[in-house]
């Protein structure tokens, strides 16, 4: 049995075992003073059937045998007296040797009074009246109800309850003297009573003589002489002749109270002022420096004002709770964890109570930091909890803006099972301030929610609070996403961070702003280098132009700034190539002196690249002597430049001939060996040879041209119409490779290429053969006169003889080869122009 070990000596141990009492209750901690002052012994318990906290006191009575009868009295006074200021009984066992009475759980006055001696002497004197109206009260309560003396009214009788409240105890001569064998006047000597001056005339049986209260109000002068003083323990006026206390003996009594404190020690029995009525001086609402110090005690005043705190009207409730608030710092602990703490939850409670919410909870919250930090759940954070149940929205804001002083004291259960539920109505409310309010306190909360939750459920909200009417929680909001960032999964952040400070960088309110900038900053090392590099700075570079300087721009700098450092920082580390011995890339570059040259970096990579597709880009198309007809002469008024011609013969450049990139291997064959025919040995020879169908190398053809049309629906401009709106780096994302190129006989005309972007496109034109070709659009290049038209003679493309595949000659039968095209063209030419004087003269 645990009580056993926590008993007070082993003889009453072993009268217990042998006994075999069932005990409803397990004795724990003992208090030592008190069996010094009293014959009981005190024991703090543990109530068995509810594990609730209770006192026993016990009585030996094998060490205090002659004892008994006080003992047995004080256990059926205490059982059948009922009042606030008096020791609650619970329960008692009474064997032969020992006795037992439980209580609530109290503890000794004696104990409490030693602490309070170094307080300052105003909260010792408001504490000690508070508790001596107490104790007033439940004399009164027994002289005049009951018509008996108490007989023990001393410090050792006075026990503090768990809320810090005064309880009256020590019943042991508790009786009406007037009555045969009366307890009080059989046993008052043996239990060490301070006489009074009526002892000394008639002994203790003088008790009978006079009335019942004037024993107990010469105790309680002692009481309160011992209480405000308690450095001096014999004053001279306790001696014959019992002469009146002088004003130089008051000590620390104060004031108001002397004057009733004297007429308390009056040697004449009769001629005392009785408890009850030092309560009525004491209660006046004013009787001037001599009464009303009961009723003017702070403490009184919090304790009758929270008993009547629902009958209250709502500034009697201010006024009160301004009170409490005021002495908060100098209020017994107790007395404000156990007793005016508990009456404020339970108020708030109470619908008809929700106004005085906005007060009331930061009172709370600042008395719950006098609370034990082992007791502080159950007495502050359990009941603060169930008000987020509350609908009143006064009593959400209160606790929206307390928030702070005990978010950190939450645990992660309580906050999702029993306050998420709760506060996310808040982000839906109609009252604007809960919203804001409602994302104010997630971030102090998001540590404490589970993972379904944070990455979830808050970042839904959010998401619509972003679009909210009101611009200062779209604010809070991207603010609250930027500190959330670091705690959220690395799938869902790296979808909601970009996607939402993209979104309030096209707030319209400036600080939502610059909230979604210092988002970006303090998330940046969140983000892949990759994607700090190509989207992040993108993002918060838009806002370089913001219109707002002051804010927006300033603090736009700032971030690209960072960054860039960071980037920098980052590229620092990074090998200057990342292409080794077997990962090199080798690109055919027709005009470099070579079939292929290595690239050793990045960057002469990406050159090579760019000049492989200039330099190819006139030798991927059929030569201009294998269209279908031959331009119309143009007139001589605009003779285009050089320069206008060589882009003029330039050919557009097939959508085949994407680049797929910066693969290895991608441009290991060289550009001459992906045309067709014949066509890849001329590639190889620079261009050199001439086509003879082609009037674009006859330059007297073009004498009288007229200017180029800058119209924008000119066919096959490189500059003009849809082309400049494609995608400048369509080309790369999606490589195909180059189609099977279709032969060019004599019978076909080689299919008209459709222009292509490259990253040498915007240097290229089409052919001028293709632009001037005749088309139906009205808008085509004029052309000559009709007459001049019909009798011109058109040469059929079969007049040409093919012209021999010069693959596997020797250097010798290439150059004659060569020789023999070109002979071959001029003699064409020739042949051509005196076709044309021939139509003109016979014209003539």
């Amino acid at each position: 049995m645990d009580y056993l070990r926590t008993l007070g000596s082993a003889a009453v141990s072993s009268i217990v075992q042998k006994s075999g009492l069932n005990l409803p209750f397990s004795l724990g901690k003992k208090h030592p003073p008190f069996d010094a002052l009293s014959i009981w012994s005190l024991y703090d318990a543990i109530k068995r059937d509810d594990g609730s906290p209770v006192s026993v006191f016990e009585f030996n009575n094998q060490q205090r045998r002659n004892l008994l009868p006080v003992a047995q009295n004080a256990l059926r006074k205490l059982r059948v007296t009922r009042h606030p200021d008096i020791l609650k009984f619970m329960d008692a066992i009474e064997a032969d040797s020992t006795i037992y009475i439980m209580t609530e759980r109290v503890k000794p006055l004696s104990t409490e009074l030693s602490l309070w001696e170094a307080t300052p002497a105003k909260d010792r004197q408001d504490w000690l009246l508070w508790g001596l109206h107490r104790i007033t009260n439940a004399l009164s309560f027994i002289n005049t109800s009951c018509n008996a003396a108490h007989g023990t009214v001393r410090v050792s009788s006075i026990f503090l309850s768990a809320t810090g409240e005064w309880k009256l105890g020590g019943f042991e001569l508790l009786s009406d003297p007037t009555e045969p064998n009366a307890v009080l006047v059989a046993y008052a000597g043996d239990l060490n009573i301070h006489q009074m001056p009526e002892n000394e005339r008639g002994g203790w049986a003088a008790l009978k003589d006079g009335p019942v209260a004037a024993i107990d109000a010469y105790a309680l002068a002692l009481l309160t002489f011992n209480l405000f003083n308690p450095t001096i323990s014999h004053p001279a006026f306790l001696d014959p002749p019992f002469n009146p206390p002088q004003p130089s003996s008051r000590g620390a009594i104060p004031p108001p109270l002397w004057p009733s404190f004297k007429k308390m020690l009056n040697p004449s029995p009769k001629g005392r002022m009785t408890p009850k009525a030092l309560l009525d001086v004491g209660m006046a609402e004013s009787l001037g420096e001599s009464g009303g110090f009961f009723k003017g005690n702070r403490l009184f005043k919090i304790c009758e004002g929270l008993e009547n705190f629902g009958l209250m009207t709502d500034g009697e409730r201010t006024t009160l709770l301004r009170t409490i608030k005021d002495a908060a710092s100098t209020l017994p602990r107790t007395f404000a964890t156990y007793l005016i703490l508990p009456a404020l939850l339970t108020s708030l409670t109470h619908t008809t109570m929700s106004i005085c919410a906005p007060t009331t909870i930061p009172l709370v919250i600042q008395l719950g930091t006098l609370v034990p930090s082992d007791e502080y759940k159950s007495v502050v954070l359990e009941p603060v909890v169930k008000l987020f149940g509350n609908p009143d929205r006064g009593t959400r804001m209160a606790l929206l803006d307390a928030l702070p002083e005990f978010a950190d004291k939450l645990d992660k259960q309580t906050t999702s099972d029993k306050i998420w539920p709760n506060l996310q109505t808040g982000f839906t409310d109609t009252i604007p301030i809960i919203r804001e309010a409602t994302v104010k306190a997630i971030g102090l909360l998001s540590d404490k929610f589970t993972e379904r939750i944070l990455n979830n459920d808050i970042l839904r909200h959010l998401a619509r609070l972003q679009s909210d009417p009101e611009a200062p929680i779209r604010t809070n909001s991207i603010i609250l996403i930027g500190r959330l960032g670091p705690t959220l999964g690395q799938n869902t952040r790296r979808k909601v961070l970009g996607a939402a400070c993209a979104k309030a960088l096209k707030d319209s309110f400036p600080p939502a702003r610059v909230a979604a900038l210092m988002a970006c900053m303090a998330c940046a090392h969140l983000f892949e280098v990759e994607e700090l590099a190509g989207k992040v700075v993108g993002l918060v570079a838009s806002a370089l132009v913001d219109k707002e300087k002051l804010t927006v721009r300033d603090q736009a700098f700032k971030a690209v700034s960072m960054l860039v450092q960071i980037l920098e920082e980052h590229a620092a580390k990074m090998p200057e190539t990342a292409l080794t011995g077997e990962g090199t890339v080798s690109l055919g570059i027709p005009n470099g002196g070579a079939e292929a040259t290595l690239v050793s970096s990045a960057a002469g990579a990406a050159g090579a690249l760019a000049g492989w597709a200039i330099s190819s880009i006139g030798k991927k198309f059929a030569p201009a002597d294998m269209q279908a007809e031959i331009a119309p002469p143009v007139p001589n008024e605009s003779r285009p430049t050089f320069g206008d011609q060589a882009r003029a013969r330039a050919p557009p450049i097939p959508s085949s001939s994407k680049p797929k990139g910066m693969q290895p291997g991608a441009h290991k064959t060289t550009v001459s060996n992906s045309l067709p025919g014949g066509l890849a040995e001329e590639g190889r020879w620079d261009g050199d040879l001439m086509d003879v169908n082609a009037d674009a190398d006859d330059w007297n053809a073009f004498e009288s041209a007229p200017a180029e049309s800058s119209s924008s629906e000119a066919v096959g401009l490189g500059w003009g119409g849809t082309a400049d709106d494609e995608d400048p780096w369509g080309a790369f994302e999606d490589p195909r490779p180059p189609p099977v190129p279709i032969p060019v006989t004599e019978l076909t005309s080689p299919p008209t290429p459709t222009p292509s972007r490259t990253l040498a496109s915007p240097m290229v034109r089409p052919s001028r053969v293709a632009a001037l070709s005749p088309s139906p659009s009205p808008h085509a290049t004029p052309q000559a006169s009709p007459s001049s038209r019909a009798t011109l003679p058109i040469v059929p493309v079969s007049a040409s003889s093919p012209a021999p595949n010069t693959v596997g000659m020797t250097k010798e039968e290439k150059a004659a080869e060569i020789a023999r095209r070109k002979e071959e063209r001029r003699q064409r030419i020739a042949q051509l122009k005196e076709q044309k004087k021939n139509a003109v003269g016979g014209k003539v």
